[in-house]
Formats: C-alpha cells, structure tokens, sequence
C-alpha cells in the first residue's frame, strides 16, 4: 500500500496535520483527522482545541512523524499518548491493560443516575486499569468502592491511577468460587465490563494485537464471565441493590436471560450506549 509521505519540518502546523491525516486515512484509521490533531496536541504538550494559536517548535516535525508512523501501524492512539479519557476522569493506560472505551461511559452515566445510600460499598468487577472505579468514587466521596481483577499487569496500573484515592484493589478472579465472602449481603452497587467477546470473532487491529487477550474473550458464546458475575451479584448485593453488566453486543438477550434464570433479580433492563448499540443489562436484588 503506497500512502503519502509526511510533510517536511518546514511545513506549517496545519498542512502537517493535513499530511498525517492522509496517512492516517490511507492506513484505514477509523478517525483519520481526530487522531492526527490529538497526536499534535500530545506533541506538543497542549489541547487539540488550541491548536490554531500554537506554533510548532523545531523537534515537533520528527517526533509528530514518528507518532503518526505508530498510528499508522494500528497502534492505539491511547498507547501512543499513554492515557484514555473515561467520563470525567484520565486514567493511564499501555500494553498489558484493556482500554476503556466511551461505550462504558454509559454504565457509568447509569450509574451516576441511581440513587444509592449516603455511604454505599460499590464492587467495580474485571476493573482493568480502575477507570469505572476511579469515576464512581470521585461521584461518591463517602463510598467504600472495590476494584477487582486478576490480571497483575492490568492491576499494575489500576495502582498508579487509584493512587491517592480511596478505592481498594482486590487481585482475585470473578470466576473463583466463594469470592469475597465478607460480602455478602453488604453491597449496594456491581458493576461490570468483563472480558465478553465470543472466541473467533473478528476484531480491529488496535483492539486484536494491543489490547489483552484475557480482556477480550469470554468462551464460546462470549458468556462465561458474565455468568460467574450475576451469581457472585446474588450473593453481595444486600435488597434492593443493583448491578450493571456490560455484554457483547450479540449477547444481550442471553444477558438479560442469565439474570432471569435467578429468582432473586427483578427490573431487568437492557440498554443501549449512545451509538444505540446493545450494551449492558441492569437489575435490581429484589430478595
């Protein structure tokens, strides 16, 4: 594939970005001119809304170059600047750790929404790099908040981005029987984006060769975890509790029936991110 070449250093600010979105297009990026114009930003230490009143220093042309040339090869954007944004939070992201997509953000919106008691326990299950936990607890200050996952890469940087708040780190695995007995019948709130992709499906490059395996697949139908996070739900949730749990987007009706197989969950809901796609399933402990 033949794609242009980068602008030369002497080019103008706008006409380098002009060349990398080209590269970035040809190489089949979904966002071709967003990513370039984030990508000068991160280079140049500043936002992409002030681009315009910014001039590009005599180091910017090789490093922005070399970003691009990253972006091009389908590495991700966040690994590319070493952040994601999630809801009203940053949080610190690279190799080893599953990226936090704005899809989630619509669990969190849900969440926010929901009325919970002055100082609730909220349980973030699969946590990756802690950004649902990470928001929820800046939404409820007063919140015993828990952030679980197995992965001890993944956990590398749910510390660095918990740090000095008050979230707690769990290394466990969901799927373990008898998790957290402590627990039981004490949790308010569970939330949810557990590895849920059916195994075989086809993914994009950034998500394929970047993101973690073990982040990505949950069995054949893309279930397994999911049914291990609706029993461990039965059990923590004290009345009248809830839990939100994101799904694959071909999976929601096994999601909602997974939830209905219990005799202990009522008001379950599927619901759809802001793309209108299929996205997560809420319930509530009914007894």
């Amino acid at each position: 594939m033949t794609r242009p070449s980068p602008a030369p250093a002497s080019t103008p600010l706008s006409r380098l970005i002009d060349a990398a979105a080209a590269v970035l297009a040809e190489a089949s990026v979904a966002a071709p001119r967003v990513d370039a114009e984030l990508l000068a930003a991160h280079a140049l230490g500043t936002d992409r809304a002030r681009l315009r009143f910014v001039d590009a220093g005599p180091d910017f042309t090789d490093r922005y170059n070399e970003l691009i040339g990253g972006r091009a090869q389908r590495i991700p954007l966040q690994h590319l600047v070493g952040t994601a944004p999630f809801g009203p939070v940053k949080v610190f992201v690279g190799p080893g750790v599953f990226i936090p997509r704005p899809e989630t953000e619509a669990i969190l919106e849900w969440a926010m929404a929901r009325r919970l008691p002055d100082e609730p326990v909220i349980v973030d299950l699969c946590t990756g790099s802690g950004a649902l936990a990470l928001a929820l607890s800046r939404h409820w200050p007063g919140a015993r908040v828990i952030a679980v996952d197995d992965s001890e890469a993944a956990l590398g940087y749910a510390r660095k981005n918990l740090a000095g708040s008050v979230v707690e780190i769990v290394h466990a695995d969901v799927t373990a029987p008898g998790l957290l007995p402590e627990l039981d019948g004490a949790v308010d709130l569970v939330v949810a984006n557990p590895p849920y992709i059916p195994d075989g499906a086809q993914l994009e490059p950034e998500v394929a060769e970047h993101d973690p395996v073990h982040a990505l697949f949950g069995g054949p139908d893309g279930m397994h975890v999911i049914e291990s996070i609706v029993d461990v739900a039965v059990r923590w949730l004290r009345t009248g509790g809830l839990v939100a749990v994101e799904h694959d987007d071909t999976t929601s009706d096994r999601t909602v029936e997974c939830f209905r197989r219990s005799t202990h969950f009522g008001d379950i809901t599927p619901r759809r991110d802001l793309t209108g796609r299929p996205r997560f399933v809420t319930a509530r402990r009914t007894a």
